[in-house]
């Protein structure tokens, strides 16, 4: 069984994977690691905001959701931090959040869209928060570097809490009254109902 956390910048969902990793040895946890794709994108001086140079990236990041999956399918019990959905989520909607809604990504990236959209955890946990609340997390963590939050708040998180609500695989959970240690042991239950169902 392949889970996995979404949600907005700040919510919680890599310390609630650790406390998964910490507590439930079972599952294979897979944290976001972008070190790969962002190193290609630099080498290769791709920028986003360029259209033919935005389907390149978006390849990259497509193919390493992809590979990566098919390493958490490899193991008994799994759990993303992000999976391939989020990839396809932010490839299809980036451009309009961005004043590109013109931009065709669909069409020049249909296969490596489709091959995403064949890596679709079983379960996904969305974990929200109120606006307020995301930005008093994001002030309060200066060790991470959180400089597209302002732009993913405004502009692509309600998009994207749409687009989830749309799904029949997503379950919810609000963290805004919820300490770190309660969001863990929240999304603990939760996987650990996931791997008591499928038994």
């Amino acid at each position: 069984m392949i889970l996995a956390l979404q949600g907005g910048m700040a919510v919680g969902k890599t310390t609630a994977a650790r406390c998964v990793a910490r507590h439930a040895p079972e599952v294979t946890v897979f944290f976001e690691n972008n070190d790969e794709v962002i190193a290609q994108v630099r080498r290769r001086g791709l920028v986003k905001t360029n259209y033919p140079d935005y389907l390149e990236i978006q390849r990259l990041w497509l193919d390493h959701a992809v590979r990566r999956y098919q390493a958490a399918a490899a193991c008994p019990h799994a759990l993303l931090d992000y999976g391939p959905e989020e990839i396809l989520f932010y490839t299809l909607h980036y451009p309009a959040s961005a004043g590109h809604p013109d931009w065709d990504v669909a069409g020049p990236l249909a296969r490596e869209l489709e091959a995403a959209r064949q890596c679709m955890p079983h379960r996904i946990l969305f974990l929200d928060a109120a606006d307020p609340q995301l930005c008093r997390r994001k002030e309060g963590d200066a060790a991470r570097d959180r400089g597209f939050f302002d732009h993913t708040l405004t502009h692509l998180l309600p998009a994207k809490r749409a687009w989830f609500a749309a799904l029949d695989r997503v379950d919810w959970l609000d963290t805004t009254a919820l300490s770190p240690d309660q969001t863990g042991a929240a999304v603990l239950a939760w996987v650990q109902g996931c791997l008591a169902a499928e038994e």
